[in-house]
């Protein structure tokens, strides 16, 4: 099987897309043959991003209270699940926050809210904290995450120096209605088209584990890449008690792996990220993970802690890679030419 996974990635590198059957066939790989998926994928993550993880700090600036009824959250509608519920933060705590994440190592800091979207005063929130942010640390990327967008709110943001704009399509279009019954596909798909003619970076995953098929997990990736999402955050269910999916395991450590691979030859080109659940469905393969994914989050998620930032960059170096934006890696950036100053038409002695 290896053979073949190398003859995918070879035809990819050269241009040919992966089809749907390809996908199916890394997702159904048997266990034995996951370090030849991983070595293939692998190629194409080192292709187009080298050994460089992109990592990114969520900052949740409302936990809960949500009206959508998404069956898979914790902070949604009917949810009993025992998490954190709090109103927005203030500027100066969101920029604690987010400092905190910088600081750790993140060069992309996610800024949430729960609700279905952001009133227009929400937004005028969001740009202050954005403008502040950016004030401190002009460097910075920024990727709001505030649920549906109306008219405007999209180049509001862009206008205040947002970079991207998350909206996860989180499954198939052919599951969707099972999982939320408050909002349609078809809203969701209309934000990331608002964001990208904004001029957004737009930021679009999944979720694993819903109950979905092979095929709708195929189904969803080829309809991210469709989007044209520039980042894929790919979640793992996390069945929080007091919600509709609580008791629900349908994903192995491996599985993870494949669905990642999956998503790296379908979209190779395209910012992976291991997002919510990999500590609980991983466990001891998120070291493998990064070899098809190149992006993570750090530390804790919205109303779930993660395993310790200090970890998750030991994990990252002892696998020899290195943290995008960090010291390490603009030492190994290219740099631009030298114009020459010295010899011919100067009066400055050759270099000879």
């Amino acid at each position: 099987m290896g053979t073949t996974f190398d003859q995918l990635a070879d035809a990819v590198l050269a241009g040919t897309p992966a089809t749907a059957d390809d996908a199916l066939a890394v997702l159904r790989t048997d266990d034995a043959d996951l370090m030849s998926v991983v070595a293939a994928a692998g190629r194409l993550r080192r292709a187009h991003f080298g050994n460089t993880v992109k990592v990114n700090y969520l900052v949740n600036l409302k936990s809960g209270l949500c009206p959508e009824n998404c069956n898979y959250c914790s902070q949604a509608l009917g949810s009993n699940a025992p998490i954190l519920k709090y109103s927005w933060l203030s500027k100066d705590e969101t920029l604690r926050q987010a400092g905190a994440g910088l600081q750790g190592g993140a060069s992309r800091v996610c800024m949430v809210s729960s609700g279905r979207g952001p009133s227009n005063r929400d937004i005028d929130k969001v740009t202050e904290m954005v403008g502040a942010l950016k004030s401190e640390h002009p460097d910075v990327e920024v990727c709001a995450c505030l649920g549906l967008l109306s008219d405007g709110q999209a180049e509001r943001l862009k206008d205040a120096g947002v970079d991207a704009y998350n909206h996860n399509i989180n499954t198939a279009e052919s599951h969707h209605d099972t999982i939320v019954q408050t909002h349609t596909y078809a809203d969701r798909v209309d934000t990331v088209g608002k964001a990208k003619a904004a001029g957004l970076s737009p930021c679009s995953g999944l979720i694993a584990g819903l109950g979905e098929t092979d095929e709708q997990l195929v189904e969803a990736l080829f309809a991210l890449k469709e989007l044209e999402s520039d980042s894929i955050p790919v979640n793992f269910l996390m069945p929080f008690d007091g919600t509709p999916f609580e008791n629900t395991w349908e994903l192995s450590p491996t599985r993870c792996v494949k669905i990642l691979a999956m998503a790296r030859f379908v979209c190779p080109d395209r910012e992976v990220r291991i997002a919510g659940g990999r500590e609980m469905h991983l466990r001891s393969l998120q070291p493998l993970a990064l070899h098809v994914a190149n992006s993570i989050f750090l530390g804790d998620y919205l109303t779930s802690e993660g395993q310790e930032a200090d970890a998750d960059i030991a994990m990252i170096r002892d696998n020899g890679f290195i943290v995008l934006g960090s010291d390490e890696e603009i030492a190994q950036r290219p740099v631009d030419p030298a114009i020459r100053r010295r010899g011919a038409g100067t009066d400055v002695l050759p270099n000879a």
